[in-house]
Parts: structure tokens; C-alpha cells; sequence
């Protein structure tokens, strides 16, 4: 891959793939753990070793040593979007908290959104129990309106917001957001505490080797083919066990049976070279927050420990039929894009190049909303659907499976995510196919419409889109 002239002082290759840049970062791809070296026994056997399945099998350890657990990956732990995601350590609440307050009631909203706030500090507090040096510095998250009509967005969200408790939502006028971070163009930010960057793969790299030091065994080159009660069938053997747990998230389309479970949603990421010490003077940044903003497309970010930007967004949405990639590659229009919407942001970044590129998935349901589930009647069990929040959401949803396999009722166990959701099965194909290429063709559309600065007003292809999607 090259960057264009107009992107970089000069062209040069980009690596593109090799599962993701954080994986480099750490000196490659990680030696894989044995495979299932045949059948076996377990008392619970957890099916993925990306963060849910990983803190699932340390809280479970942690409740009760004598439980046999293991965990079965087809690839290595942290393959997924554990290892690939954009280090946003977030409160948000997948599907928003007024769909728990239409269902749930009100009290079972906050619950969720407190609960969620708590896991922010259980994950900085387990890595500091462990010892994992996951590169974590709690400075919030940014989010930033660059448009009249992402301005009215961004005010929007921050009054409802602002209408619950234990959000904590800042609302920042132009002068106070550049005094915080300089973005080109911004007209005005929101910013609250509760979110906190993390190197993904340096976290789920010291999260599999807590769970072992726990007595866990984790199986790695080893494909699960099946889940059914009290089994997981793989290419390498069967684990008979009283709990069979999934934990695929984008995955879980390549199951037998779960084709049109959620969906395979893409997403991809870029990352500079080191920038200079007077770029971060004239810049700023200094809390380290994570960046987002209110484009309908929108963007996510942050500035890592050795003075990057990762930058990420929304390439290639879906793969027809649910197809999931191998490694990691994106396309490269999607590095031009993405390169260029960098440079949009910050111009005197445009001289320092791109040092890597990669893509992964995150699971969709169909109503958008994350799910925990366990079935005592069977022990079957999964959660995931997180809709990209999933490295805060992981950890609760973990915490709130092992509670269930051990049956016991706690505030977890009674979160909304548990109590009576479950979500309809995608469309076959090419419906969906067909409705994601149009969700993202008209929030496209509307990006471009908003630039212009000519209305304050969300641009209609965007109301389109939140309809097809089943977000309205």
C-alpha cells in the first residue's frame, strides 16, 4: 500500500494487516499455545480467547480455584478484536440507556450505566493487581463537533446526558476544547472522566497469562466447529463440559447455527509514526484522552504511549455472506480515507507517515444492543455484541457469567444486558448485505451534506439510515 503525494511529503509502503499494529508494537505475533490434544473433560469449557472469555475464566478462577477451566481458540488469545481495537477503555452503554428504561424501567438504566462506570476502574484495578502494563492512563473521553449539524448533535447528547446520573458530561465551547485538544475546525466538545486509553494487545497478552498462572489452560490453534449442550466440537477434539460458554463476538457467524446471530461489523485503524515534541506543543493532548466525534461515520482515537495517533473508523462496513478476515488487511481506500480525515484533523500531522494499517470485526445484533445469557437448564452460555465498546463491556459481561455459572443472584446477574434481552436474528442474505451497504451509503451521504456548514439540521439520509438500522 502507498500513501498518495497529497497525503505524505513522499510515497512509501504501509504495512497493512499482520493482525494489527499493537501486535508489532509488542514484537510480532505471539507464539501460538498448544491445541487441544485431543478429547477432554472440563467443568466449564469457554469458546474464544479474546477479553470475554479471558475475564470470564479469571473471575471464575477467582470464586472457586477447584473449577476445572479451559479455554479453546482457533487462532491465539487476543486474535480478534481484543487485540485490534482502538484502546478506548469506555462507560458507554451499547444500544443506549433509554432502551433499558423503555424495558426495564429507569432505576435498571442507571444500574446498567453505574455498573459500567465500576468496570472502567475493576479493569486499571485488576492490571495493577496482575501486573499487566497495558500503557492505562485514565484522561476521559473527548468527543469533538467539527460541523454546525454535529454541534447540535454533540449539545443534544450532552443534555440527555446531563439528564442522568453518574455520566458526568462536560459541555466545551471552541476556545475551551483547543485549550484541551486543537482540531482543526472544532466548534465545540464534550468530554467526561469515566474512560481511560489501553494498548489492547499488551492487555489481553497479560490477561491470558493471569488466567494461566490461575490454573486455566487456554488451547489455541483450535477450531471450534459446534456448540451444543454440554459440548464443544472442534478440528482437534471434543470438550465435554457442564458449562459450554461462547465468547466469538465478531466471529460467532463462522459457528454452525449462528450465521445470522450478529454481525460482522468492520472496522479499521491507522497509525503515524512518532510525531515530534512541537506537534504535541502546538496540539496538546496531554490528559491522553481518547478522541471521538459526531460525524454520522464517525471516527475514534488516541495517542499512544510512545506519541502516535491510532486513528480509526468504518471502512468496508460488511463483508457479503458474513465473511470475517484472516490477518487483518484493509483496503486501501480505506488507509487514503481515513489517512486523509487524519490530516483533516490535525494538518501538521500530514508530514509525519503512516506506520501501519489493519482492520477487524465487532459483533452486531440486530437491535445494536450487547447481551449476557446463561441457560441453567442446558449450561449454555454466551455474551458479546458490543457494537465496539466491548473492552469495558468484556470485563462486566466476565464478571456477570461466572456469577451465573456459580448461580449466584447478585446486582450483575440483574442488569437489564441479562434479564429477558434477547435480540432477532439478522436478515438472510442479500437483505443484509443490501441494508448495511445502504445504512452506511446514506450516513455517508450525509457527512458530505453537513460539511458544508449550510444547516445545523442532521442531514435526512441520516434519519434513513437510523431507520433501516432499527436505531430510531
Amino acid at each position: 500500500m502507498t500513501v498518495p503525494s497529497s497525503a505524505a511529503p513522499e510515497a512509501h509502503t504501509i504495512p497493512n494487516g499482520d493482525v494489527s499494529w499493537w501486535w508489532r508494537d509488542l514484537g510480532g505475533l505471539p507464539t501460538p499455545r498448544p491445541p487441544l490434544p485431543g478429547d477432554a473433560d472440563a467443568d466449564v469449557a469457554i469458546v474464544g480467547a479474546g477479553y470475554t472469555g479471558l475475564w470470564t475464566a479469571y473471575y471464575l478462577k477467582r470464586a472457586q480455584p477447584d473449577l476445572r477451566v479451559v479455554v479453546l481458540e482457533q487462532r491465539f488469545a487476543g486474535f480478534g478484536a481484543s487485540g485490534r481495537n482502538g484502546g478506548w477503555l469506555t462507560n458507554t452503554v451499547t444500544g443506549g440507556r433509554e432502551r433499558y428504561a423503555e424495558t426495564h424501567g429507569r432505576e435498571a438504566a442507571i444500574a446498567q450505566q453505574r455498573a459500567l462506570n465500576e468496570t472502567v476502574d475493576e479493569v486499571i484495578a485488576v492490571a495493577t493487581r496482575e501486573g499487566i502494563d497495558a500503557d492505562i492512563v485514565k484522561g476521559g473521553e473527548f468527543g469533538v463537533a467539527r460541523t454546525p449539524a454535529q454541534l447540535a448533535r454533540l449539545r443534544a447528547s450532552a443534555e440527555a446526558e446531563q439528564s442522568w446520573p453518574h455520566t458526568d458530561a462536560e459541555v466545551w465551547d471552541a476556545e475551551a476544547a483547543a485549550s484541551r485538544i486543537r482540531i482543526a475546525g472544532a466548534l465545540g466538545a464534550v468530554w467526561h472522566p469515566h474512560c481511560a486509553r489501553i494498548h489492547p494487545a499488551r492487555l489481553v497478552r497479560g490477561l491470558a497469562e493471569a488466567v494461566e498462572r490461575l490454573g486455566v489452560t487456554i488451547y489455541e490453534q483450535t477450531h471450534v466447529r459446534e456448540i451444543s449442550a454440554g459440548r464443544a466440537v472442534t478440528d482437534r477434539g471434543t470438550v465435554r463440559a457442564t458449562h459450554v460458554l461462547r465468547a466469538t463476538e465478531g466471529f460467532t457467524a463462522d459457528l454452525r447455527g449462528e450465521h445470522r446471530t450478529w454481525l460482522p461489523m468492520n472496522s479499521s485503524m491507522i497509525v503515524t509514526e512518532p510525531l515530534p515534541a512541537d506537534f504535541w506543543d502546538a496540539v496538546g493532548w496531554g490528559a491522553r484522552d481518547t478522541l471521538g466525534d459526531f460525524a454520522h461515520v464517525y471516527m475514534y482515537a488516541q495517542r499512544t504511549a510512545d506519541d502516535r495517533i491510532a486513528f480509526g473508523g468504518r471502512g468496508v462496513p460488511y463483508r457479503y455472506g458474513s465473511r470475517v478476515d484472516t490477518d487483518g488487511a484493509t483496503q486501501e481506500r480505506t488507509i487514503r480515507s481515513l489517512t486523509h480525515l487524519l490530516h483533516d484533523f490535525f494538518p501538521d500531522a500530514a508530514a509525519t507517515p503512516i506506520a501501519h494499517a489493519w482492520a477487524g470485526v465487532l459483533g452486531v445484533p440486530r437491535d445494536w444492543a450487547a447481551t449476557v445469557v446463561h441457560d441453567r437448564s442446558t449450561g449454555l452460555g454466551w455474551a458479546g455484541g458490543y457494537v465496539g465498546t466491548g473492552v469495558t463491556a468484556t470485563n462486566l459481561a466476565g464478571r456477570t457469567l461466572a456469577d451465573l455459572v456459580l448461580e449466584r443472584d447478585t446486582e450483575l446477574t440483574r442488569l437489564p444486558w441479562v434479564v429477558g434481552h434477547r435480540a432477532k436474528r439478522w436478515e438472510i442474505e442479500p437483505l443484509r448485505w443490501t441494508a448495511v451497504s445502504a445504512i452506511y451509503t446514506a450516513y455517508r451521504m450525509a457527512d458530505r451534506s453537513e460539511a458544508s456548514g449550510s444547516s445545523a439540521r442532521t442531514a435526512w439520509p441520516a434519519h434513513v439510515a437510523d431507520w433501516v438500522a432499527g436505531r430510531h
